[in-house]
């Protein structure tokens, strides 16, 4: 039989075991706890680079148009003179990766198109003369002439132009013909 100490002792034992069994399930429990709000910034932290990412690969690398002048209005060869340049922070393109779609209303209400890349874009030097630009860059001025037989101008009329460069930004604009278009009036 046990004396009164001995009890008190595995009394005692008991609460201690108790509570270190208690102390042992705390950290468990922060430890899970802890893994999970770890896990749950990593995912969100991956998902705002990712989305970070995006926004600068589609904001960066697409076109600012500064000027769209009426070129040609003959009959076949309608055309547009086209003064842009890529926006800051751009990465270099190559003229074929950069495409422009022209929609207008086609005959009998119908949407027709005029599309095509810009191959053939020229540095702006001021004087006409242009130099051939393979590679475009950022911070450097670039004329085109851009081909809209399929939507020609024409009165009172407004053509959307759509310019994408190929995995990189869009730029939209408004093409407004007014009541009278002719060569060298400014479109945009």
């Amino acid at each position: 039989m046990k004396t009164e100490k001995e009890t008190k002792q595995d009394e005692l034992a008991a609460i201690g075991i108790g509570a270190m069994i208690v102390f042992i399930a705390l950290i468990l429990v922060a430890a899970v706890a802890a893994a999970v709000i770890i896990q749950t910034a990593e995912k969100l932290q991956q998902n705002a680079q990712a989305s970070g990412d995006d926004t600068q690969e589609q904001m960066s690398t697409k076109v600012i148009l500064l000027s769209s002048v009426i070129n040609d209005m003959t009959g076949g060869t309608e055309s547009l003179f086209i003064t842009f340049e890529l926006a800051p922070g751009s990465e270099p393109i190559l003229g074929d990766d950069l495409a422009f779609t022209v929609i207008c209303e086609g005959a009998g209400a119908a949407v027709a198109f005029a599309d095509g890349d810009f191959t053939g874009a020229t540095v702006h030097t001021g004087d006409g003369a242009g130099i051939a630009a393979i590679t475009l860059n950022p911070g450097t001025t670039y004329v085109f002439v851009m081909s809209v037989a399929n939507c020609a101008p024409s009165a009172n009329t407004d053509h959307i132009m759509v310019i994408s460069v190929i995995g990189g930004g869009t730029t939209y604009e408004e093409l407004q013909y007014g009541s009278a278009p002719t060569v060298g009036d400014v479109v945009v």
